[in-house]
Order: structure tokens, then C-alpha cells, then sequence
């Protein structure tokens, strides 16, 4: 039975694996159907991949597990870390609950399988709840480090976005039509949350409170400066050209004072390696042939 249930958690996983890398044809696949009108709100498709059937079917139930052994996933709180981790075109809020709750089913199955092929039902249940745990934890943790790189990536691209903007605008073009320029020359997470920002503003949400969900999505000193600052422009009309020019040269000078002080930080990290790892090799070298020597002596 255990065989069983581990085959089908396998499985599931390999089926979550693969609806990540098809997710980008099957959105095409969307798109086309959607274009040539074929598509149908009110029709189930009948082609709809299983994994897909699955979450729409048992993916508020097992999202609803989550929700009760950790009160603090809140949809709101989902929601907020698949946009900041750029995974909100993967996954609903629902969808990623499921995926905690089927790692750790899997993590329970997984450790209790080993624990009984070491013998002893005490490590079936200790390892059964860390592999439980593990599972529950690894989407956060997955999550937290996309967001991370993210917006590292951010920070790498927001002064040429920015200069981008600028000089759209002193071109004549209006705020809005400017961040619609950044697509044609950009790619990349800072350009996918001004496109949400004009999104945004399409549909009729005020300039100032799109940028300040940006802000708040982004969590970056540089973006909420840069979002105080337009808002401020705003505010008191003054001109956006130049006042995107100099925020782009203080997140160009920020990000050289950051390069800098990593770069400051590499002797002290080199220094553990070199204690735990090279100096050894080096006394084993150098006095290895003393310490031979006088072994042979005495």
C-alpha cells in the first residue's frame, strides 16, 4: 500500500513538473483558441489537461487543509508572494495550497516508507513528519528565492527602464504611453510590473495608487523611491523628464555602492573556505614530510 501511495504522490509531482514546462504552449494554445473565437466560457474543454481538471476539482478542498494547518496563508498573502515571485501566471492562490498540501502527503508517505525500510516505527514517524514539514515549507522556499532573484533583477534593469521612460517623455509621449515604450525595448520582471501598472491604469485606477501597489509589491528602496518621487511630480506638475533622469542616476550609483560592498565582503567569506579547506592541504604538504621523518627516527 505504501508502494502505491508513493507511485501516485510520484506521479502527481511529475504531473505538477510537467504543467510548468507546458505552461508557456499551453497559454499559446489559449491565445489561438481564444482569437479564432472557439473558445467557450459556459463549455468544459474537453482536451483540458488532467492536472487541470484536478485543481479545478479538489483544489479548494486541499487549499482549505493548508489554510487550517497554517491560519496565516491567507489568499491575500498568496496572492501578493506569486506576483512579487512572477509565478502568478502558473498558479492560482488555490492551486499553490494544493501544492503544499500534496509535498507533504508525499513527504509523509516518502518517510514513512523509509522509516519502515530501516525497521523501526519510532523513524517511520519522526521521518514521516520532516519530510512532511519539508514538503509544506518547499514552495515558500522556492517562492522566496524567485522573488529574491527577481529583484535583484530589478535593481539591474530599473535605470535603463527608467531612462527609457525618460527620454519617451521628453519625446512628448504621456506617462501611460511611455511605459508601453518599455516592452518594445525591455524584457524582464521590472517591466512586467510597469505593464501591470498600466494595466492598471487602463482600467481606470489613479496613477498614484497603481504606482504605490508597485511599490508595495516590489519591496525595493530604489522602486519606492522612484514611486515617491513620480508621485510627487505628479502632485506638483512638475516635469517627469528630468525627474526620471536623476532617480535613474541615484539607482545607477546605488547599485555601484552595493556592487562595491559586496565586493568588500569577499575576503571575509573567502576566509572561512581558506581556514577549513586550503591551510590543511598546505600543513599536510609542508609537514607532512617532517612528521614522517621523525616518526622514522623515533
Amino acid at each position: 500500500m505504501l508502494l502505491i501511495l508513493a507511485f501516485i504522490c510520484f506521479a502527481a509531482s511529475l504531473g505538477v513538473v510537467g504543467k510548468l514546462l507546458t505552461q508557456p504552449a499551453r497559454e499559446r494554445q489559449a491565445s489561438l483558441r481564444r482569437a479564432r473565437g472557439v473558445a467557450d466560457a459556459a463549455l468544459a474543454d474537453p482536451y483540458e489537461p488532467l492536472v487541470d481538471r484536478l485543481e479545478e476539482r479538489y483544489g479548494a478542498t486541499l487549499a482549505r487543509v493548508a489554510r487550517r494547518l497554517d491560519p496565516r496563508l491567507t489568499e491575500e498573502r498568496i496572492a501578493t508572494k506569486l506576483v512579487s515571485s512572477g509565478l502568478a501566471n502558473q498558479f492560482t492562490a488555490n492551486g499553490y495550497l494544493a501544492l503544499k498540501v500534496v509535498l507533504a502527503s508525499a513527504g509523509v508517505i516518502v518517510g514513512g516508507f523509509l522509516g519502515v525500510m530501516l525497521g523501526s516505527s519510532l523513524k517511520a514517524l519522526l521521518l514521516g513528519a520532516a519530510f512532511a514539514v519539508a514538503g509544506f515549507v518547499i514552495p515558500d522556499v522556492s517562492a522566496g528565492s524567485r522573488i529574491k532573484r527577481r529583484r535583484q533583477e530589478m535593481q539591474r534593469q530599473l535605470p535603463d527602464a527608467l531612462d527609457i521612460v525618460a527620454v519617451s517623455v521628453e519625446a512628448g509621449l504621456g506617462f501611460d504611453a511611455a511605459l508601453g515604450k518599455l516592452n518594445e525595448h525591455l524584457n524582464g520582471p521590472i517591466v512586467d510590473e510597469f505593464t501591470l501598472v498600466l494595466g492598471e491604469l487602463r482600467i481606470g485606477e489613479a496613477r498614484s495608487v497603481a504606482l504605490r501597489k508597485m511599490a508595495e509589491r516590489v519591496d525595493l528602496p530604489e522602486v519606492s523611491s522612484v514611486v515617491n518621487s513620480l508621485v510627487q511630480a505628479e502632485q506638483l506638475g512638475s516635469p517627469l523628464g528630468k525627474m526620471l533622469r536623476v532617480q535613474a542616476q541615484e539607482s545607477r550609483n546605488r547599485r555601484q555602492i552595493a556592487a562595491e560592498e559586496q565586493a568588500m565582503k569577499a575576503p571575509v567569506k573567502m576566509l572561512v573556505p581558506t581556514v577549513l579547506f586550503i591551510f590543511p592541504a598546505m600543513f599536510v604538504v609542508v609537514l607532512g614530510p617532517a612528521l614522517i621523518s621523525l616518526s622514522q627516527n623515533f
